[in-house]
């Protein structure tokens, strides 16, 4: 799989790797000796990663995954002293009392960051605890076959609450209960994940990009204004739930009005060009 540097979009980072492959971002979480943890680098490399692709519109999609085969993500790294939980004080994280907090995993994810182009995560190992910042905020996730889930929050007598609310818009009420209070007993398996709808496809690992490549290629294949203010539509219904969401629908729909698209599309159709589907 040939990907490059794009040196005129490009920003060194530290703890991540970015590269593309025509129309397609590669993010790399780049940890792998710390199971890809994130740190305050990493935070701010993502931050900036995903604040960059808002103005590049070569990029029409982008898949998220991780260096090594044991993990995607394993959270917060404990060994940054920065992200020490407790202060001498035992206060909360970055402020001077418990009234203001600073959560460590603020802009971990796309939309976090005002970023609405399509993004496919691809997990390739463990991912636990603040992994779910960013598969909370994916518009498509898949996973290879060895990988497992689980928050192991309240086993180190911690809260689990910033990770289970934002995993109830991917997975059922009783699946985050389970898998939160569980904590370090239970991992859930990627084919669990498949079975209550938290993955969309679990692949053998040596297969695991060139599916994410494929899903990336086809969705940045197609006009990008019609797919962004479709995916825009989608999550409007899902935070504000299908009422309020739909009050919104004329302004999403002219917004992503594409006279060009449209007539090069309907084109298309009329000529009896078609596209050989894939049957999932």
């Amino acid at each position: 799989m040939d990907r490059v540097r794009n040196e005129e979009a490009m920003t060194e980072y530290e703890s991540i790797s970015v590269e593309y492959d025509g129309h397609v971002a590669w993010v790399t979480l780049n940890r792998p000796a710390a199971y890809n943890a994130f740190n305050p680098t990493m935070q701010a490399d993502l931050k900036a990663a995903w604040r960059s692709f808002r103005t590049d519109d070569n990029v029409r999609a982008i898949v998220l995954t991780a260096a090594g085969s044991k993990a995607f993500c394993v959270g917060i790294d404990r060994n940054e002293a920065e992200f020490t939980n407790l202060s001498g004080s035992e206060q909360l994280y970055g402020t001077s009392n418990n009234f203001m907090y600073d959560d460590p995993g603020d802009d971990l994810g796309p939309k976090s960051c005002d970023l609405w182009k399509p993004v496919i995560c691809a997990v390739n190992g463990m991912a636990c605890g603040g992994a779910f910042y960013m598969l909370a905020e994916a518009d498509i996730i898949i996973s290879a076959d060895h990988a497992t889930f689980f928050d192991p929050h309240v086993t180190y007598g911690m809260a689990a609450v910033y990770e289970p609310i934002k995993m109830l818009q991917r997975m059922p009420l009783g699946e985050v209960l389970r898998m939160s209070l569980l904590g370090n007993h239970e991992r859930m398996s990627a084919q669990t994940a498949h079975r209550i709808g938290l993955v969309s496809e679990v692949c053998d690992g040596d297969e695991l990009l060139a599916r994410a490549k494929w899903l990336a290629d086809s969705i940045a294949s197609q006009p990008p204004i019609g797919v962004q203010a479709t995916m825009r539509a989608v999550w409007a219904a899902s935070d504000l739930g299908p009422k309020n969401a739909l009050s919104m629908g004329p302004a999403l729909l002219t917004t992503g009005f594409d006279r060009a698209a449209i007539e090069a599309g309907g084109e298309a159709f009329s000529t009896g060009a078609r596209i050989e589907p894939e049957v999932r």
